[in-house]
């Protein structure tokens, strides 16, 4: 009987560190569920909006960043980059955060017809106070030129992103950029 036992508690046992071992890594393993990646991601169509707003928000998995236009938004280019420039003059924008994402919207930050600005942000350097963000490290206007507003992202890693575009509010749209918290 004494041998039983033994041979239970054994089999017990085995069982049990079977459901606590953690299983072998999975290069599909996912983290939120994000299946996101770290490339470059572009739309080369140009809108006919205009950009209006640049704003921030903080999630479970990922911190957000979202571009309000006054219209349809078309293209858009975000990609990682050694240091985010302003196009025209070339002149580096300085960000806070050991990566950077450079956003550019292919809208003005202006009215195309009347030269009339549509977003002139109050600190270029801080668009939206990101203390406390887990990923994001800095948001600044990088400008607007030639029908291209940029936007660098100063992050605290290359961490993936996604870019998508939403309707709305009204007949407005916004492109989103969400870049998660881990790999």
């Amino acid at each position: 009987m004494k041998k039983f036992h033994t041979w239970l508690a054994v089999i017990v046992m085995t069982v049990g560190l079977g459901f606590l071992a953690p299983g072998p890594a999975s290069a599909t393993m996912s983290y939120c569920g994000l299946e996101w990646g770290s490339l470059a991601d572009s739309n080369p169509a140009m809108s006919t909006a205009s950009v209006t707003d640049v704003r921030t928000g903080q999630h479970l998995c990922f911190d957000r960043m979202v571009v309000n236009l006054n219209g349809p938004v078309a293209g858009y280019t975000a990609q990682y980059v050694p240091r985010v420039v302003q196009d025209g003059s070339g002149f580096t924008i300085p960000l806070q955060g050991r990566a950077f994402l450079q956003v550019t919207v292919n809208a003005p930050s202006y009215d195309s017809e009347t030269g009339t600005v549509t977003y002139s942000p109050a600190a270029k350097a801080e668009l939206s106070n990101v203390t406390g963000y887990q990923t994001f490290r800095q948001v600044a206007y990088a400008d607007s030129f030639e029908g291209y507003t940029s936007i660098g992202l100063g992050v605290r890693a290359r961490l993936p992103f996604r870019v998508f575009t939403l309707d709305g509010p009204g007949s407005g749209s916004r492109l989103v950029i969400d870049v998660a918290h881990c790999w």
